[in-house]
């Protein structure tokens, strides 16, 4: 590894020490602040710890145009069933596999705190570069409040570097919009049989990954998995529904589902069979892309004596069942031999039973609003029709393409030149906040780029240490001729 990479990743390694769950970045807010305020920056953040740091130009270079660096403070924290670690104080542990950098039984937060690494290093470098404002936001993961709460033409800059892609040799110039749907259905209870007996159905192992990017991969569901499951139990036997959980985060695909049910002593074989059965046929649906799913069925160390109604929990069911999940509808650019991507997609993020209510978030994202907007109604009237109460967020606007970019052309001729290969150039079916950032600046010329990272939102996730130094070169000699 060369020194340059060296820098780098060792910047990234102290972001690492510090908590940044989404909406908990105080911690990283302030670090930064307290960086900037020891080189003699100016720095300053708003009401939600944005922070905003400005760097003067260098010598001849102080006529150009004000570039912008942004990238988000915030990672999502997803961990294995069986690490101990404690997001809310715990460093991210590095592990050096090769060419790959990853983190121990967790996320890495290479997104985006990789970004951070990028934008504080060339602050903190000699290198030659024109008036820079780096711009680092919260809470992009959960919802990109960071972003919506920027005031209006407030940047200086209009030219912006988006350090928040995932593959190097790629130049992103377009995004999905989104929204959050949260369902919820307030519970009452009725008293077991006296035959009964409590019973944890989990159902794991997924992959997991980015409900943007790895969508459109088949990716495995685990609470659309637990939920079929669950009802193929309720057509076979008497099943009393107690508690449901899984899922972690809005743009995570789960990975581990599990709930508690209730049902007679004399169906346990037959419900162990039914279970054994259901995991085979899902193993087969996602032979080609899942390894590790796995199930279970086992009677439960507390015995319960109330469950949810069962005229409720049966509705229940039947809403979770016809409850959407993965691709609505395919970017239509496929049809004419186009990559595969998603125009329309919703993941059934998150299920908890707590305080008497069972609650269910979802995520819509589509490139097309309008379909966006038709999703999240469909979701609704779901809910509607269930008998429960819905609310979904205001969501934030797609990012639409510029290919007449002037920034992206230079991009491209410097990728070009400096490395001897054309790069590619696409929009993608996640969220940027790009898309935001522009809608509150008109005129900005806007592209995202970064190192490649796998298996975000995961904790497979993993940074390709080469490509950490290839984006370097990128944006030093970016910076010279923008």
């Amino acid at each position: 590894m060369d020194e340059t990479t060296k820098k780098i990743l060792g910047v990234f390694e102290q972001i690492s020490q510090i908590p940044r769950q989404s909406k908990h970045e105080e911690a990283i807010s302030a670090w930064l602040v307290n960086w900037a305020k020891g080189r003699g920056l100016e720095v300053h953040t708003d009401e939600v710890k944005n922070v905003f740091v400005r760097v003067p130009a260098t010598p001849a270079f102080e006529d150009r145009p004000v570039v912008i660096l942004q990238g988000h403070m915030d990672m999502v924290c997803e961990k294995t069933p069986d690490s101990d670690h404690d997001f809310r104080k715990d460093p991210i542990r590095f592990i050096f596999d090769g060419e790959w950098l990853k983190a121990d039984k967790t996320t890495l937060g290479a997104d985006n705190g990789i970004a951070l690494a990028y934008a504080l290093a060339i602050a903190d470098s000699e290198l030659p570069h024109p008036e820079l404002e780096l711009v680092f936001t919260v809470d992009e993961e959960t919802g990109l409040s960071g972003a919506l709460a920027l005031k209006p033409n407030t940047l200086k800059g209009k030219v912006l570097l988006n350090l928040d892609s995932e593959d190097e040799g790629v130049f992103t110039i377009g995004c999905c919009g989104g929204v959050d749907t949260r369902v919820w259905f307030p519970l009452s209870y009725e008293k077991t049989g006296d035959g009964d007996v409590s019973m944890q159905l989990g159902i794991g192992g997924c992959k997991g990954g980015h409900s943007g990017g790895d969508i459109v991969r088949h990716r495995a569901n685990a609470n659309k998995l637990l939920v079929r499951t669950l009802w193929a139990l309720f057509r076979e036997l008497p099943l009393r529904l107690i508690s449901v959980s899984g899922g972690t985060a809005h743009n995570a695909i789960p990975r581990d589902a599990e709930a508690l049910i209730s049902i007679p002593a004399d169906a346990v074989s037959l419900a162990e069979k039914i279970v054994k059965d259901r995991v085979a046929i899902f193993q087969n649906e996602y032979k080609d892309f899942e390894q590790h799913i796995q199930g279970s069925i086992r009677k439960n160390a507390k015995q319960h004596r109330e469950a949810i109604a069962s005229v409720l929990g049966e509705r229940i069911l039947r809403f979770l069942l016809a409850y959407p999940n993965g691709i609505e509808e395919l970017d239509p650019s496929v049809y004419k031999g186009g990559p595969l991507l998603a125009e329309t997609s919703n993941n059934f993020a998150v299920i908890r039973t707590e305080e008497g209510v069972l609650r269910i978030l979802s995520s819509q994202r589509s490139q097309v609003m309008s379909a966006r907007d038709m999703l999240t109604q469909k979701i609704e009237m779901l809910a509607h029709l269930a008998g429960a109460e819905y609310q979904s967020g205001n969501g934030y606007s797609s990012w639409q393409p510029n290919w007449d970019s002037l920034l992206l052309k230079k991009a491209i001729e410097v990728y070009r030149e400096h490395f001897n290969k054309e790069p590619r150039v696409n929009v993608i079916h996640g969220g940027l906040e790009c898309g935001v950032i522009g809608a509150k600046h008109p005129g900005m010329d806007m592209i995202s780029l970064g190192p490649t990272i796998e298996n975000p939102h995961s904790p497979d996730e993993r940074l390709h240490i080469p490509s950490v130094r290839k984006v370097w070169d990128l944006l030093v000699e970016l910076l010279k001729v923008l």
